[in-house]
């Protein structure tokens, strides 16, 4: 069983409530970047989520995150957000193209080419992450019945 939870606002005794359910993956998604997270985001800070992926990591539970390309980061903030990610233990990652849910939400500033995606697949195994989905149609439980082999 995989699950998915926000940060909680960092409160590690939520936390520990989902540790205990036995959830053999839980995912916190980064969404983005760290420069694009304070307009990306609602409340939920790049530190804060780094933080509860570590503390997961640190009860011994498998981790994953995912961000969304197409909103204007670079290359090199997305290298160190996989970098930021493996600093604290998280193995599984998936990487997408965003797309605008409607016009109230952020615009697409670009549509990545699918051979980008696949070489940051490549990259994210060369980092170490454990599972690695990376193509414009992947969304965070993308294949995640392949992520608990």
């Amino acid at each position: 069983m995989e699950v998915l939870v926000p940060d909680f606002m960092g409160d590690t005794k939520l936390l520990d409530m989902v540790i205990e359910a036995g959830p053999e993956i839980i995912s916190h998604n980064m969404e983005t970047v760290e420069r694009l997270t304070p307009s990306v985001r609602s409340v939920a800070t790049y530190r804060r989520s780094l933080a509860v992926l570590e503390y997961l990591a640190s009860r011994g539970v498998r981790t994953k995150s995912g961000i969304m390309l197409g909103l204007g980061e670079t290359r090199e903030e997305i290298l160190a957000t996989m970098d930021d990610l493996r600093s604290v233990g998280c193995s599984i990652m998936t990487i997408g193209q965003y797309l605008q849910p409607s016009r109230l939400h952020y615009d697409v500033r670009e549509y990545v080419h699918p051979d980008t995606f696949a070489e940051y697949a490549i990259i994210g195994k060369q980092k170490g992450f454990r599972h690695i989905e990376s193509a414009p149609m992947v969304r965070s439980s993308y294949h995640a019945e392949k992520h608990l082999l």
